[in-house]
């Protein structure tokens, strides 16, 4: 009679709150014979899960790399040139940079392999294969553990899974959790560490648009760029070396120049950085009506500082730049994030996906005792920890930006040295610290940061409760008469602060004893140590257990919903792991009467075309390419495609993945999602939710009619797809 009523009551619940959406997830690779390739193919897939990923011969996993630890690429060649954004290689461009040889403004082409340019500290890992390594990770690990020691035996074994994996001398291995620490799974890496740019277009191809159309549809950017991996002549990984060479892949990706159409299959592959789908209704409100807002409100004033300054000095713009897209990137898409979860009614479909998961525990006794209270713990303990989220919020967003800050901890940590490991430790650190200070100059302005002091510190003082604002600095704006600019004028003062990086670093590097005495005594010393100091002491430790009781019951939640919905069948949340995304090529509504096609052209480019704007101005010779409709084999029907979207679940970290078709290969260079679909870390909703793509004929278009590179055309395999039998023409 239970089996009964627990049948009945599954029959009745909505489609949509127990079956995953063809469209929605982030699948790991090895996994998906078993759960996605009959779904797969349904959606058009005309290849199997093992050309995907295999560990036995070349599948496309051996193609996609892990570009810097915080983007994807593809190789897309046998000489290992690799394919990636151009907001992912930007901060190699900017570092090659200079007023005389402006590659942002002008764009970069190696004529060869000897001009491609080394970049200290970039590398690309691929991964070489993934094991289930669940049992062994969780071995020893039982109820009766507190999470502390919990995690203790789980770090015990995984140290030894590394330890017994079986690898080759230059690979590595690390495991990772998922399903909030349900599951584990080993990852064997090979990373290569010289690698070369080779390519990039101007910033008015690669970041047409700039802030007005970040994270927007319709859109119009060439975002990408190109390195090549160099290897031993082992072909093995390798240090640095003028002896390298180019590196020799396994497998690299075909290029389609047939595009793609209305509900064609696509696939992304790549490693999206992190994502929370399974979170609390609760949790997500926070995000929706607290924590995003206060984020947004501190960095928008962060932008308009760094707007003024950028606008008015070529040399600020350069330095600033790449800071300035990491700023404006998550304000954007915290705000289309606000919306989305907004106008999709989230919170109300997680309530009544609750709804639903508590009459299945109340059906089943077992279920009810062990699962119960889920929900009413929730409640109390994210209300309990809302106030303590957003000072962390508040404090992390405004040290953050004040690039002050990260100098004087560079003083503290040479400091702390002095004093804990004596004068020998501390000569062996004043090198290393002149080193990441040089870093941190060559992108720093007084005028700018200054500004930025004044307008941050104001908002911090302003809009939190007084008990997170350090006693110190309460004091000292009752000295000052709330006048934040005359404190910064104090603070300021400072030589390390107020002068250029090479008369500091001067100083450090000939007394560095004086250097850091001097500077530790300073009122800018003083208020950073004082401003950490009470939030460690206020916020850290209450947060942090608060944090660890949430993700210990997010745990149980999460296990629970896999055992309550079996026919459900879920994904993991994304932790920077190789994945693949996949649905159809589709457009989408995005508000009353507003109906968003499928592809943008060229045509959409001069339209936005401003003459000398700082967002949309648009290159002579690409308009004369335009002009003349010299778009060679790339274009289609007369126009030139240049961007795309379609139903691929995607996140931060996938910036620079590629979009692949049925048949596996290149389509388009995954960039951005859609403004209204950006919630979809929290919450995929398949009416809105859209990834966006550089068409990836638009990149061969830019690369061999503008840039003139067409040797590195010559490098790729370019195929036609859709009509068997038809090669392609370079």
């Amino acid at each position: 009679m239970k089996y009964i009523k627990h049948l009945l009551l599954v029959l009745t619940l909505p489609f949509i709150s127990i079956f995953t959406k063809a469209d929605e997830g982030m699948w790991l690779p090895l996994l998906l014979e078993k759960l996605n390739e009959k779904q797969m193919k349904s959606l058009g897939m005309k290849i199997s899960a093992s050309d995907i990923y295999n560990i036995n011969k070349g599948s496309l996993k051996d193609a996609i790399v892990s570009f810097g630890g915080f983007c994807t690429g593809e190789i897309i060649s046998d000489k290992g040139l690799v394919l990636t954004n151009h907001h992912c290689g930007f901060d190699a461009v900017q570092n090659h940079s200079s007023l005389e040889n402006n590659y942002i403004r002008d764009g970069y082409w190696a004529k060869d392999n000897k001009e491609e340019l080394k970049n200290p500290g970039l590398f690309v890992t691929f991964i070489v294969r993934i094991e289930d390594v669940s049992k062994r990770a969780l071995a020893g690990v039982d109820a009766s553990l507190n999470e502390k020691d919990r995690q203790a035996q789980i770090d015990r074994n995984i140290a030894l899974i590394n330890k017994n994996a079986k690898k080759e001398s230059y690979q590595k291995s690390f495991v990772r959790g998922f399903f909030e620490g349900n599951q584990y799974y080993m990852f064997i890496t090979e990373t290569y560490n010289d690698v070369r740019l080779v390519g990039a277009p101007p910033a008015a191809i690669g970041n047409f648009g700039k802030d007005t159309d970040n994270w927007m549809w319709p859109r119009h950017t060439g975002d990408f760029s190109m390195f090549r991996i160099y290897a031993g002549k082992d072909n093995k990984p390798a240090d640095y070396s003028p002896d390298n060479v180019p590196y020799v892949p396994k497998r690299s990706l075909s290029i389609s120049l047939d595009g793609v159409a209305q509900n064609d299959f696509t696939m992304v592959f790549g490693f999206p950085g992190r994502t929370n789908e399974y979170l609390y209704s609760t949790a997500v409100e926070q995000i929706r009506t607290i924590s995003d807002p206060a984020k947004i409100a501190i960095r928008e004033k962060a932008l308009g500082v760094l707007n003024s300054f950028m606008r008015k000095d070529e040399q600020i713009k350069i330095m600033y730049a790449s800071k300035y897209a990491g700023v404006e990137n998550s304000y954007k898409k915290w705000k289309g994030e606000v919306l989305g979860l907004t106008v999709s009614n989230a919170v109300a479909k997680k309530r009544a996906y609750e709804t639903d998961f508590q009459r299945r525990i109340a059906a089943n006794p077992e279920w009810n005792a062990k699962y119960g209270n889920l929900f009413a713990y929730f409640d109390r303990a994210y209300n309990e920890q809302s106030k303590y989220s957003l000072a962390r919020d508040y404090f992390n967003e405004t040290m953050g930006r004040i690039e002050a800050f990260t100098i004087v901890n560079q003083i503290n940590s040479l400091q702390n040295i002095k004093e804990k490991n004596g004068a020998a430790a501390f000569a062996d650190a004043v090198p290393k610290v002149v080193d990441r200070l040089q870093d941190i100059y060559k992108e720093y302005s007084p005028a700018v940061d200054k500004q930025l002091f004044i307008v941050l510190m104001e908002n911090f003082v302003n809009n939190q409760l007084q008990e997170f604002i350090a006693p110190f600095l309460q004091k000292k704006i009752e000295l000052y008469k709330n006048n934040i600019a005359a404190l910064a004028d104090d603070v300021y003062s400072l030589k390390s602060l107020s002068q250029q990086g090479d008369i500091t670093m001067k100083g450090l590097l000939t007394n560095a004893d004086e250097w850091v005495n001097e500077n530790s005594n300073s009122l800018a010393f003083q208020l950073f140590n004082e401003l950490r100091n009470h939030y460690t002491s206020t916020v850290v430790p209450t947060l942090n257990e608060m944090q660890e009781s949430i993700n210990q019951t997010q745990r149980k939640y999460m296990q629970a919903q896999m055992d309550v919905f079996k026919e459900k069948t879920f994904y993991p949340d994304a932790n920077s792991t190789l994945r693949v995304t996949y649905g159809k090529v589709n457009g989408y509504r995005a508000r009353d009467a507003v109906d968003y096609q499928i592809t943008t052209y060229l045509d959409g480019v001069m339209e936005k075309y401003v003459p000398g704007d700082y967002e949309f101005d648009v290159p002579e010779k690409l308009r004369e390419l335009y002009k003349n409709k010299d778009y060679g084999p790339y274009g289609a029907n007369g126009k030139m495609p240049v961007c795309f979207i379609a139903q691929n679940h995607t996140t931060g970290g996938n910036s620079g993945s590629p979009a692949l078709d049925a048949w596996g290969n290149l389509v388009g260079l995954n960039f951005d999602r859609v403004w209204e679909g950006t919630m979809s870390d929290i919450n995929y909703d398949p009416a809105i939710c859209r990834n966006i793509m550089v068409d990836i004929r638009y990149v061969l278009f830019i690369v061999d009619k503008y840039a003139g590179a067409g040797h590195l055309i010559n490098e790729m395999k370019l195929v036609h797809p859709k009509k068997p039998g038809k090669a392609a023409k370079k």
